[in-house]
């Protein structure tokens, strides 16, 4: 398998996702983008990917406490464009990628496997091998 076909992210795609992360909570948290919504709900960027060739961004995001998250998910999408022009301003990439915005669902993942290390189930397994 070549480089290019590989599925894991280059060095310098993790280096500019991260770059847009810090720059999309800049903009997002001081209210560059005017939206009720999103002035309502703090939000987290929790990680950027990029494609390949830098044209193409996923921001994955979460709003606090997970309140309306899909309406914010949905509102984000729709301001996309915007949102990419802020950003434009603020990198200095040749391209500005294009947005999307996903939720994350990371923390719903970790509360599940918490939830299954406290059970009865594991907690008696646990002490059975003491």
């Amino acid at each position: 398998m070549t480089r290019s076909h590989s599925r894991q992210p280059s060095q310098r795609m993790l280096r500019v996702g991260e770059m847009l992360r810090h720059t999309l909570a800049d903009i997002l948290t001081r209210g560059h983008i005017h939206s009720d919504l999103l002035a309502a709900s703090p939000l987290t960027v929790t990680r950027v990917e990029v494609s390949p060739d830098l044209k193409n961004a996923t921001a994955y995001v979460m709003p606090l406490g997970g309140a309306q998250a899909p309406e914010i998910e949905k509102e984000l999408n729709r301001l996309a464009k915007p949102i990419r022009g802020e950003l434009g301003h603020a990198i200095a990439l040749k391209y500005t990628p294009a947005l999307r915005f996903r939720l994350d669902s990371t923390f719903d993942n970790v509360d599940r496997i918490d939830a299954l290390l406290h059970s009865d189930r594991v907690q008696r397994d646990l002490k059975a091998d003491d």
